[in-house]
């Protein structure tokens, strides 16, 4: 038995999930990285133990209940305790939704959604029967706003936030602290895993070129410190927060952006997905 801190982060071997590990092992905690790709994960807990901190590292498929139901019951059993279950794994795929296939849908849906749920769900029984415990889990600003042309990714981001908002409710008397995380644009691998469907990838991210991303490890302090104060919502940086209080506020203003947008993506789209030719216009 020990006092130190413990925490699971999924998706941990790179991204969001990498800078949050580190920045957990430096204040204090004994990481537990999570991530599909072993070896990744491997990497990540080297670096923090070559550097003094404490860290394991796990495959784990988010999208396999039985996968994170056991390392989430493991890691609590071996330590005693598990103070932090950072859901954060996601994928993308964009397009136009009449081009998607109900098995994109249930691929974005499994990681994005169920894998958030799946570590939800078996951390906050742990967490409540001993009193204590932070569950925060990863969103995304477009969890808090219309997401045109990354529907499915959009439809998960928004359950994770009606999620993360109603547990933190239940949880409150129990002493399990809830936290969701709406970033804005992070400079991740997930720009280069996404996958785009009858779209080149320059014009389903062409606001990105308007819009400075994020490094991660800025991501992850801004994260960590949101946390530190329990909050509900952690939603960086200005932008993101701004549009959410349009959408609110003034939705018509939003959605003629978000209309010229896609009318804009719509002159790239290639229905057949032959005969494409890069910077020409699909008829």
């Amino acid at each position: 038995m020990t006092d130190t801190p413990t925490a699971i982060v999924t998706g941990g071997g790179s991204g969001i999930g990498e800078a949050l590990s580190m920045k957990l092992a430096h204040r204090g905690a004994r990481v537990v990285v999570a991530d599909i790709d072993e070896d990744a994960a491997q990497r990540v807990a080297a670096t923090i133990t070559g550097s003094g901190g404490r860290a394991t590292a796990s495959r784990v498929d988010v999208t396999r209940e039985q996968d994170i139901t056991r390392l989430v019951n493991e890691t609590a059993a071996e330590y005693g305790h598990l103070d932090y279950q950072f859901n954060n794994a996601g994928i993308a795929i964009a397009g136009d939704a009449r081009d998607l296939t109900l098995d994109q849908w249930r691929r974005v849906l499994a990681v994005d959604l169920y894998g958030v749920l799946y570590g939800t769900l078996a951390a906050y029984p742990i967490m409540a029967s001993r009193g204590s415990g932070h569950i925060v889990n990863i969103s995304s600003g477009a969890g808090l706003v219309p997401g045109p042309l990354i529907a499915p990714y959009c439809t998960a981001k928004h359950g994770v936030v009606g999620l993360s908002l109603s547990l933190r409710l239940e949880g409150a008397d129990l002493g399990v602290k809830v936290s969701v995380v709406c970033p804005g644009w992070v400079r991740t691998k997930i720009f280069e895993t996404a996958e785009m469907v009858n779209l080149p990838q320059e014009r389903a991210y062409q606001t990105t070129g308007r819009i400075k991303m994020l490094e991660a490890e800025r991501a992850a302090r801004a994260i960590m410190d949101g946390v530190a104060r329990n909050r509900a919502l952690i939603a960086f940086p200005g932008y993101v927060r701004l549009a959410w209080r349009v959408t609110c506020l003034f939705p018509r203003l939003l959605d003629r952006t978000g209309r010229r947008r896609v009318q804009e993506t719509r002159k790239y789209r290639t229905p057949h997905g032959d005969g494409w030719i890069p910077g020409v216009p699909s008829p």
